[in-house]
């Protein structure tokens, strides 16, 4: 017989995942004649396979040896490299500024590199991811942005964490703020765009529409231009909603394209001019919790923003700390 503790990432999950992620050796079926057979038991008792497992339950296994041993561990993001810029770091959450061209998960086109992956491997080497003693939870990203667009992304170090994180974002109580340029100069100095987002997932590509059909998503998008200089304007955008490509796709409805976006905007021009990524980049954000944060009300009210943006700098001489 051997015993298991469970620890708090892996709480909240059903016992037969649990047994499945951890035992990779031990056929399903057996699993659950096993559990039938109260040779599987929690906290001394009669398990279901649903029994859902609590942070410091006792799980006790009637087993032969040979079908506990545990998965081999293949990590993955081993083949991936550490480097990251930090914008913030404690014990439960990590803001890690992306670089353009990276993307956050991985996916058909790259696997070896992503920025999850390299999160993963910066936390391993530091001896805070710990994957042999983990059989449930990763470090895992709360939210995510375009690959070919840069800037603050959150990161998860505790399963706890992701889900506050995850239900703040839901509820709008983190808020995102991009800096971009895009051609032309502005109609206003500020305003709130308002339309609906449709996605043709064949060609990856958004549409804007002025009314609501059963294919498409109400979407809002608040500008402040900053600042403008010759047929370029600088702008704060903070997104209201959330959707695939908003930012660049409401932009260009209205005939103003980020400068240097090869789906939305005028890329063949951009590009001669050596433009080659778009200008977007989430470069702020705020906590701003309307309801208890639990372990995480210490981030209520605070803000983060990376130290520098290349097109604002390049184009306009500003630094975000000047936006």
């Amino acid at each position: 017989m051997k015993e298991y503790i469970i620890k708090s990432n892996d709480s909240g999950q059903r016992l037969d995942k649990y047994l499945t992620k951890t035992f990779g050796n031990m056929p399903q079926s057996l699993m659950y004649k096993y559990i039938r057979l109260k040779r599987i038991k929690v906290n001394g008792k009669r398990a279901e396979i649903s029994t859902r497992l609590c942070e410091g339950d006792v799980l006790s296994l009637y087993i032969n040896d040979e079908l506990l041993t545990e998965s081999k561990p293949k990590y993955d993001f081993l083949s991936s490299p550490d480097l990251l810029d930090i914008v913030y770091e404690d014990e439960n959450i990590m803001l890690v500024n992306k670089p353009q061209g990276l993307i956050v998960h991985p996916d058909d086109t790259e696997y070896r590199d992503t920025l999850i992956m390299r999160i993963q491997h910066y936390l391993y080497k530091k001896g805070e991811f710990k994957p042999a003693e983990e059989t449930s939870f990763k470090p895992a990203l709360v939210n995510r942005i375009d690959r070919n667009t840069g800037g603050i992304v959150i990161a998860a170090k505790t399963a706890s964490a992701l889900r506050i994180l995850n239900e703040k974002l839901k509820n709008r109580e983190i808020n995102k703020f991009y800096l971009c340029v895009v051609h032309g100069k502005m109609p206003k100095r500020e305003e709130t765009l308002s339309g609906y987002l449709e996605k043709d997932e064949n060609r990856n590509i958004a549409k804007i529409r002025s009314h609501k059909t059963d294919d498409n998503r109400s979407i809002r998008t608040r500008y402040r231009v900053v600042t403008a200089k010759g047929d370029l304007s600088l702008l704060e955008i903070e997104l209201l909603t959330g959707r695939t490509h908003q930012i660049r796709a409401h932009l260009s409805s209205i005939g103003h394209p980020l400068l240097g976006d090869g789906k939305y905007g005028k890329n063949a021009a951009d590009r001669k001019k050596g433009y080659k990524h778009q200008a977007l980049w989430s470069y702020r954000l705020v906590f701003d919790f309307k309801t208890d944060a639990g372990e995480l009300n210490y981030l209520n009210g605070k803000e983060f923003m990376v130290d520098k943006v290349w097109f604002s700098k390049e184009l306009f001489g500003l630094s975000p700390k000047d936006i």
